[in-house]
């Protein structure tokens, strides 16, 4: 088997034009188009941690569809939306793009770089609707990927800390408070967060508030206009961050998200609210360390009646309209749809797979997973309200720093929320 590996570690630096001129074209080198001869078809991520991954995930379907090589090439996760842009609308874009979900997927939809796929892969029905709509175009409804995974969000905990401690995983609001507190106490950060990186912030918000704003409920309200974000238990949910904020780092707009990492896995804080995408970084900084997680527990005041994870499809696999070799990228995304993959984004990527019927040999994982399972909810700013500028994950990162920081209240940062999407954003359309 031959495959060329690129990661920007690799890549002469420069422009984004000469980054992307450096990736090979889907007819470039000795591979030969779908006219004869074999094909090798380019696959572009920003995944650089899993290219090791991809290699042997990509080996497997080679074995079983000769004639086709698969080139997988990462790109810098911060560069890589522009990259993409500049390679789709030239022609040494990839085959098989990499693409983000929701909101971030309509450029390249609206700009007739992608290849709709309804009725050329099997299996997209298996996938849960709630998934699916990340790889749907918004103006016309139609599939233009494969969903890759299923991010979701919870509270993850060291182990040994809580028996140290003589502590247990809270069931009710005031059990919650109790563990931060008892942790403060005995000089143990409660909760690493690293506030100075804003895109982690939104997450927080949702992990602690969805149940107090509603989750899948409000969704639903302030989608058709019913209410919006100055609603008072929207306020309410943001007002939880102030009154948790003591047990965070006194500094937390100084922490940065890879510092909050480190102090988890070291042993510094005893935990880490984040997303599931976690695992395998906590997984890789402390083989030893033994950690679960937990859906927080109902706050006072909660619209819903049960702990919920917050969720997101996170990337999915789509065709090149450029493409010169559409019949092995559609071989692939086929292949890219069923539980054999499926399974191999469980045991080879440690993600939550897209595709139903995946077991899970981490425990983590699977508590995790049955924790979503249990009790769902959409992350709210990213699924819904990602489709326009300002993002609303952006404004309201930015605000929970001004909270921090004494700048703002939840009442202010809400409004601004607010003021935010109605830039963009219709309700009912």
């Amino acid at each position: 088997m031959r495959r060329r590996i690129l990661t920007t570690t690799a890549l002469v630096a420069g422009s984004v034009l000469a980054l992307s001129a450096c990736a090979p074209s889907a007819s470039s080198g000795d591979a030969e188009t779908e006219s004869g001869g074999d094909v090798a078809l380019t696959v572009w991520s920003w995944r650089t941690e899993d290219v090791e991954a991809y290699n042997s995930i990509f080996d497997v379907f080679e074995e079983e569809h000769p004639g086709i090589t698969v080139e997988f090439e990462a790109f810098q996760n911060t560069e890589y939306n522009q990259i993409l842009t500049t390679g789709l609308a030239g022609s040494d874009g990839p085959d098989v793009p990499m693409v983000r979900a929701y909101g971030q997927l309509q450029p390249n939809i609206e700009a007739g770089q992608l290849e709709p796929i309804d009725g050329e892969v099997d299996g997209l029905d298996e996938i849960a609707e709630s998934v699916l709509a990340g790889a749907k175009g918004k103006a016309d409804g139609k599939t233009y990927a494969v969903p890759l995974a299923t991010q979701t969000l919870q509270m993850f905990y060291n182990k040994a800390i809580f028996e140290e401690q003589g502590l247990e995983v809270p069931t009710t609001w005031d059990e919650f408070i109790a563990v931060n507190e008892a942790l403060a106490s005995a000089g143990i950060t409660p909760m690493a967060l690293g506030a100075k990186d804003d895109w982690i912030l939104p997450i927080f918000a949702d992990i602690v508030g969805s149940t107090r704003y509603g989750g899948a409920e409000f969704e639903q309200k302030v989608l058709a206009g019913e209410t919006d974000f100055t609603d008072p238990d929207y306020v309410a949910s943001l007002e939880i961050i102030t009154e948790l904020q003591p047990y965070l780092t006194p500094d937390v707009v100084g922490v940065g998200y890879t510092d909050s990492q480190i102090q988890f896995t070291s042993g510094q804080a005893a935990q880490f609210p984040g997303g599931s995408f976690e695992i395998a970084t906590f997984r890789n900084q402390a083989p030893d360390l033994e950690f679960g997680s937990y859906q927080v527990p109902l706050p006072e005041g909660a619209v819903l009646d049960a702990p919920v994870s917050p969720a997101y499809a996170d990337g999915n696999f789509a065709v090149n309209a450029k493409s010169e070799n559409k019949e092995a990228a559609f071989e692939l995304l086929n292949w890219l749809a069923t539980p054999e993959f499926g399974q191999l984004v469980a045991d080879e990527l440690n993600q939550f797979s897209a595709i139903p019927g995946v077991t899970y040999s981490d425990e983590v994982m699977q508590e995790a997973w049955d924790n979503y399972e249990q009790g769902q909810a959409p992350y709210l700013l990213l699924v819904d309200f990602r489709y326009g500028e300002p993002l609303g994950t952006a404004v309201l990162g930015t605000e929970i720093q001004r909270m921090f920081l004494g700048e703002t209240d939840a009442a202010g940062a809400a409004a601004t929320l607010q003021t935010g999407i109605s830039q963009w954003f219709t309700p009912g359309q």
